[in-house]
This record gives structure tokens, C-alpha cells and sequence, in this order.
């Protein structure tokens, strides 16, 4: 049978080469026709792409990096879910010995919300490390609790790769509870050092890469609203 679209995408490196040669072009040097043009075709590939992509399918989803950003991006996830109406629950493994404003802001959405700041802060602050390995276990206890739930569409598991780097927590225990997660469930972890098997598990992982900072490069401390 004939295709409807002038040619056709065998592998995912084809499309990345036709998206590179599409966008290669400056496109303040391109005549209105060409710019026409090569839009065209961009959308063509697309299209394409969209059409081959497979069904609708949970996500495991790993923000990691020494760059800033990782829990903000996934609070970013949290609010998407909420405007859909879905249910959605966060368990922060290292805040906790404050008030994290984000819990605040969250509490509008009291229905479709379960909110759990279940750390101690950070572990040069607690020194205690029974106390930690203690604290984590119950976080992860609680985590267990909403990725077996199929009533939350979102599970946030905020600074669990600190867990596990920290040995708080065990990879095989984690990736074991994430395999009991309902199909269609979301699930995303945060913070830095990650481990591989993780990142192997996962479908979607994202690295922050620190370039600048205020406090390592200015010493600005921490402010409202950046950073808490």
C-alpha cells in the first residue's frame, strides 16, 4: 500500500538526521518560500513521528545532575496532573525539618493532593545516621503506599536518588517497587547521583548540568522563592 507522506521513517536516527537537516539552515538567511519549505517538511517528520509513536503508557522519570532545577521541573509535573483533575502524591525524602512553601501552595488542590515531608534535612545536618537510614525507610514505606494506589495518576519521589546514593536505601528494593506500580502511573525521582540502574529502568531522564551557581560562585545564600 502507498503511503499518504512522501517518504518514510525506518529508525529513530533517520528522523534525528531529518530534524538536524531541517533546522541546519540560519532561518534569517531563507527567502519566505524556503522558510515555508522547510517547515513543511519539518512538520512532515513530525507528523510522522507522532503517527509511529507508540500507546499512551506510565512513566518512570528521573531528574538528576548536580544542576539546580530537578524538583522544580517535577513540581512543574505535579501541576500538570493537578489541572487534569488526576490525583497526585509527593514523599520528599531530605526536607522535612522545614516547611517546604510549596506544601502551601498545594494545599488548594487538598482533594487531589497527599503531601509527605518526611526527611529530617540535610544528612551534615542530622548526623545521625540510624536516625537517617530510619527516616528513609519510612519514606520509602509510604512512596510504596501510593505506587501500589491506582487511584494516584503521579507519584513524586523528591531527592530519593540522595537515598540511595547515601545508601539509605537499596537500588534492587526500589526498582522491585516500581515494577508494582499500575501500567498507566507515573512515577518520578529526583536528586542528584542517581545510580545506573535507575537510569536504565527509566523512560525519561533528564540531567541538570551546574554552570553557574550563586552560592558556589557568589555566595548568595538561599532565598525565597528560588530556592524554598
Amino acid at each position: 500500500m502507498k503511503s499518504d507522506t512522501p517518504f518514510e521513517l525506518n529508525s529513530d536516527r533517520e528522523i534525528e538526521r531529518l530534524i538536524d537537516e531541517v533546522m541546519s539552515s540560519t532561518l534569517t538567511d531563507l527567502t519566505d518560500e524556503q522558510y515555508r519549505k522547510k517547515m513543511q517538511r519539518r512538520k512532515e517528520v513530525q507528523d510522522q513521528r507522532i503517527a509511529q509513536a507508540v500507546p499512551e503508557k506510565g512513566l518512570i522519570i528521573v531528574n538528576t545532575g548536580n544542576g539546580k532545577g530537578k524538583t522544580t521541573a517535577a513540581l512543574g509535573m505535579v501541576l500538570r496532573s493537578l489541572g487534569h483533575g488526576y490525583k497526585v502524591a509527593i514523599v520528599q525524602f531530605i526536607k522535612g525539618s522545614w516547611e517546604p512553601s510549596e506544601k502551601q501552595v498545594f494545599s488548594l488542590w487538598e482533594d487531589q493532593i497527599e503531601f509527605h515531608a518526611m526527611g529530617e534535612g540535610f544528612t551534615w545536618e542530622t548526623q545521625d545516621r540510624d536516625r537517617d537510614l530510619d527516616k528513609a525507610s519510612a519514606a520509602w514505606a509510604k512512596s510504596l503506599e501510593y505506587i501500589r494506589n491506582p487511584d494516584f495518576q503521579l507519584v513524586l519521589l523528591d531527592e530519593i536518588n540522595i537515598a540511595l546514593k547515601m545508601a539509605y536505601l537499596q537500588v534492587d528494593e526500589v526498582l522491585a517497587g516500581l515494577a508494582q506500580k499500575p501500567p498507566n502511573k507515573h512515577v518520578i525521582l529526583t536528586g542528584r547521583g542517581a545510580p545506573a540502574a535507575l537510569i536504565e529502568r527509566a523512560d525519561l531522564v533528564t540531567e541538570m548540568t551546574l554552570i553557574k551557581h550563586p552560592f558556589r560562585d557568589q555566595g548568595v545564600k538561599a532565598q525565597p522563592g528560588i530556592e524554598f
